[in-house]
């Protein structure tokens, strides 16, 4: 007799465990469909009926749903269940980096490491943990561990030199620039954001030819990057190679006139910068044109000590000077409320040399103004 009920509860186990086989392996392939609607209202209300690996694709689905309370309450149910799985630990990590509870976001980061430490993407959670606790060097730490790993995660290349930029190390930023473009596929999304650093860091290091190179590989790669089409004018204002920047203004103007502009490339665009008296002069251009009114086409940019714009000096239109047959725009500057011209003319096609060579005059005041008045900037 003890034999048979042996047998019967043995045979009622296995039924027990095949069940439980069946569910986690319908849920793991409704997963993997991507059918997380289904999951969660066909299953939802049998986490505690259903084994930790069933409960975890729930959570799972609630995860990919983006509701972030869900899917930590049905983390925690899993877990429960069983405390070995590294994984639950980790969605519970990247959950709460995306609520912002990062210290939270921490402790489950290091639980799913204590359980396997091999992981690439566990030390990558907690290096974004880190990263937006502002605490540098313990995410350069995370991030590095990362790509030791054994097929280590795309992001931590992408965030190491994020992390020299923001320890101001930017020789170390560039070079882990450079060494994330040999890694990062070029399909990725994060490749373009890459060359784009690298052209920028390039450039502010003078390295002009380092910078056009990227710039014009990332437009190769994404022709409607308009802000890489900008960048690359400034790189060739940099290098005195004017009509090579022509294409691309044309191009920027295609894209205006196309409402295909955003940001601050909406109604302007940086075509040069250039340090004077130990400040960073920005020189923009407009876009648009008021025809029978004052505008500003050419505009650069005086900061202060703070960095804030102290004054501006521009070239303007001139509808009195154009009637009488002289050029169409003249210098002015709007400084401390008062506007001043000068007088200096330029025409639509000027000369940049004798543009900025006249900007550095004014800035210098070797030359004085026409003409002066009080009133508000255009």
């Amino acid at each position: 007799m003890k034999k048979v009920l042996l047998t019967v509860a043995i045979c009622l186990l296995g039924i027990s465990n095949y069940a439980q086989e069946q569910i986690i392996s319908e849920l793991k392939k409704a997963y993997e469909e991507k059918s997380y609607d289904l999951i969660i209202s066909k299953h939802s209300d049998k986490v505690n009926e259903y084994p930790a690996e069933a409960v975890y694709y729930i959570g799972m689905a609630y995860y990919m749903k983006a509701d972030d309370n869900n899917a930590i309450k049905i983390m925690d149910i899993s877990i429960k269940k069983d405390k070995s799985n590294p994984d639950a630990h980790f969605i519970k990590g990247m959950t709460y980096n995306y609520m912002g509870q990062f210290d939270k976001a921490i402790t489950s980061f290091n639980t799913a490491i204590e359980l396997d430490s091999k992981n690439t993407n566990y030390f990558s959670g907690l290096g974004d943990s880190y990263f937006s606790q502002k605490e540098y060097n313990k995410a350069l730490i995370a991030y590095t561990t990362a790509t030791e790993k054994n097929d280590p995660t795309e992001r931590a290349f992408v965030m190491i030199p994020q992390v020299y930029v923001q320890l101001n190390q930017l020789e170390k930023a560039l070079e882990a620039f450079y060494k994330s473009s040999e890694i990062i596929s070029k399909e990725s999304g994060s490749y373009i954001t890459i060359l784009y650093n690298i052209g920028l860091y390039e450039y502010l290091n003078k390295n002009y030819d380092k910078s056009e190179i990227a710039y014009k590989e990332l437009i190769e790669i994404a022709p409607n990057d308009y802000q890489s089409y900008a960048k690359l004018i400034q790189v060739y204002y940099g290098k005195k190679e004017y009509e090579k920047a022509k294409p691309l203004r044309e191009k920027l103007y295609q894209a205006y006139k196309g409402g295909e502009l955003e940001g601050n490339l909406k109604s302007m665009f940086c075509f040069d910068q250039f340090e004077w008296n130990g400040k960073l002069i920005l020189a923009f251009e407009r876009f648009a044109v008021k025809e029978g009114q004052l505008y500003y086409k050419h505009v650069f940019y005086i900061p202060n000590e703070k960095g804030e714009t102290e004054f501006t000096i521009q070239t303007e239109n001139s509808p009195v000077s154009v009637e009488l047959g002289g050029p169409k725009y003249v210098l002015g500057m709007d400084k401390g409320g008062a506007h001043s011209t000068f007088r200096y003319g330029f025409n639509e096609d000027l000369n940049y040399e004798d543009l900025k060579k006249t900007v550095l005059l004014v800035l210098e005041e070797k030359i004085e103004a026409g003409a002066s008045s009080r009133r508000k900037n255009k």
